[in-house]
């Protein structure tokens, strides 16, 4: 099964424990719950500006404004909540599963930005839940590169409609539904690609940071896989272009019968004799 589809049925498996109706931001009491998809999802905004001057809570209790994390690397912005009992922590632990698995650290390439969409949850509790995954990530050069924020409900809309995240909030249940994903953002704070499910393969996740800094990371065969892979923006996945593989392999082709012809011809060209 795609992983996309996958994603989709783990999503309406969250979604099904919200039996009362779930409103939207706008706290619609009336919301069907068949309506909940129309009330959550992404629209994707891409080369959208998050906007720097919004204030939020660190682990610490302190005022911080969203363009204290943004330092000339690519940031993964990621919007659920802390006390979530669904998809959050699923979706997490698919991120730190992948974030394991690349060369990239945190802190140093790229910067984790986890932020609650929930304005009750507290800067202790968003502490406890970055000591949890800075411990699982296990890279102790990586632990200033993870940043979980609480705020007020204005900043929190402001950021979520910045980046097109739209959420529900059941009244009734107390609860939230969303959907799960994270988003790549430039250094400079523009929305640069969007990555859908609960799990991310790794090379798409390298891709997009890469992506994201217009090449300053990444390797020489970061740029051929970029040339050979696509973004799909309906998927949130990376894409073979076979077109582009054909001519890579082509040229690779080209390049090594020329290297072969050169090295017969110096062959021939030598002394009678010679070693």
């Amino acid at each position: 099964m795609r992983q996309s589809s996958w994603t989709l049925f783990v999503l309406m498996l969250g979604l099904s424990s919200f039996l009362a109706p779930l409103p939207a931001r706008a706290h619609d009491p009336n919301l069907h719950p068949v309506q909940v998809l129309d009330a959550i999802g992404f629209d994707q905004r891409l080369d959208a500006s998050v906007p720097y001057d919004l204030t939020f809570l660190d682990e610490a209790g302190q005022p911080v404004q969203l363009s204290h994390f943004f330092d000339g690397k690519p940031v993964i912005l990621s919007l659920g909540y802390f006390a979530c009992p669904n998809l959050c922590p699923l979706a997490r632990h698919g991120l730190l599963a992948s974030l394991q698995q690349l060369q990239f650290t945190a802190g140093e390439e790229f910067t984790v930005l986890a932020v609650s969409i929930d304005p009750t949850e507290t800067p202790q509790l968003a502490a406890r839940t970055r000591d949890e995954f800075v411990q699982a990530y296990d890279r102790p050069a990586g632990e200033p590169g993870w940043h979980f924020l609480t705020g007020d409900h204005e900043a929190i809309d402001k950021l979520a409609d910045a980046v097109g995240f739209r959420y529900a909030y059941d009244t009734r249940q107390q609860a939230y539904a969303h959907a799960s994903g994270v988003i790549i953002l430039t250094p400079e704070g523009a929305v640069s690609r969007y990555l859908f499910g609960l799990e991310y393969a790794p090379r798409d996740l390298r891709l997009a940071l890469v992506e994201a800094t217009a090449n300053r990371i990444g390797t020489v065969i970061d740029q051929v896989l970029l040339f050979c892979y696509h973004y799909d923006p309906v998927s949130g996945e990376y894409t073979m272009l076979i077109m582009n593989v054909l001519r890579l392999a082509g040229l690779a082709t080209v390049l090594l019968l020329g290297g072969m012809v050169i090295l017969l011809l110096r062959r021939e060209r030598r002394p009678m004799g010679a070693a």
